[in-house]
């Protein structure tokens, strides 16, 4: 594999950490990054979500390194420095979601060239969380899964989902699908929400880290999705509503302010799979691993103690 660009200097991750140039199985050139622990108990394959990209999870491989695991993530297509898939490259646009899981598996291939320690357990949030029950489906050699705030269905007001389902549906058929989905705009969402109204954390000194990130770093950055990637993603979403669970030990974290993706999705999925645990933190927002200190706390050890067991 090639080394690929890395920002050390926005990462706040253990040291050592590096990326790669992996190209997925369409030949699309995706980014990968390793966070490498000498005497690792396990890899975590971490899957994240829409907009983000490798570096905004260097913490979170720290906190993992301090409890014994190393850390394995991606770019996906169309975001942080991987290949854009959209002529504007603000726009979070993806041709088909199941192209997702070509980059999973340019993911898998990595941890297995780079011989990371076994058992690898996943680590997937919000539109990660998508991607990765479906790979978790197919196959995906993981000993367990884990997930924060899954994208498993996307929270829309009653009224504007079938608005939604037909305008992305016409935009695969007339032309339109580059466009940005009803809502949305071309900027990105941290660079332009305040602190105070924000959906993703309640924490101050994180959400500054995050814009503190983009800023140092622009081409890091995406805005809104497409209409196409909405009509990929509800269609996405509701063919894993029909497919049985996997087997596979699973804990999944929400916040109870969540606000981006359906509650009612996830706690369907987990009562349809067997031995799997939900746990709801009171407060938190979208981004359980980029909450209060306290909240990152105790959701890591959650996860190392499941990890442990699994």
């Amino acid at each position: 594999m090639m080394d690929a660009p890395f920002f050390s200097d926005i990462a706040r991750g253990p040291p050592g950490g590096r990326a790669y140039w992996r190209q997925a199985g369409d030949d699309l050139r995706v980014r990968i990054g390793h966070w490498p622990l000498k005497g690792a108990k396990g890899t975590v394959i971490l899957l994240p979500g829409r907009t983000e990209f490798i570096e905004k999870y260097g913490h979170t491989a720290a906190d993992l390194g301090a409890r014994a695991y190393g850390t394995l993530t991606i770019d996906w297509r169309g975001q942080g420095l991987s290949d854009r898939m959209s002529d504007d490259a603000m726009s979070g646009h993806v041709d088909r979601f199941g192209d997702y899981q070509d980059d999973l598996a340019a993911l898998m291939a990595a941890a297995q060239a780079l011989d990371l320690p076994r058992p690898w357990h996943l680590l997937a949030h919000s539109m990660g969380g998508c991607i990765g029950l479906r790979g978790a489906m197919e196959g995906l050699p993981v000993a367990s899964c884990a997930f924060t705030a899954p994208m498993w269905g996307i929270e829309m007001k009653a009224l504007l989902r079938p608005v939604a389902w037909s305008l992305s549906w016409a935009s695969r058929h007339v032309g339109l699908g580059h466009v940005y989905a009803p809502g949305t705009v071309r900027g990105n969402y941290l660079l332009s929400e305040p602190f105070e109204t924000n959906a993703l954390t309640r924490d101050a000194d994180m959400h500054a880290h995050m814009i503190a990130q983009l800023r140092a770093h622009p081409e890091l950055a995406i805005g809104g999705p497409s209409l196409r990637w909405l009509f990929e993603a509800l269609r996405e979403c509701r063919a894993l509503a029909r497919a049985p669970s996997p087997e596979l030990p699973c804990l999944t974290i929400v916040g109870s302010d969540e606000d981006i993706v359906s509650i009612a999705q996830i706690e369907d999925r987990i009562a349809r799979w067997p031995g799997a645990r939900l746990k709801v933190l009171e407060g938190a927002r979208h981004e359980v691993l980029m909450d209060t200190p306290q909240t990152r706390q105790d959701v890591t050890d959650m996860l190392a103690a499941f990890w442990n067991g699994a």
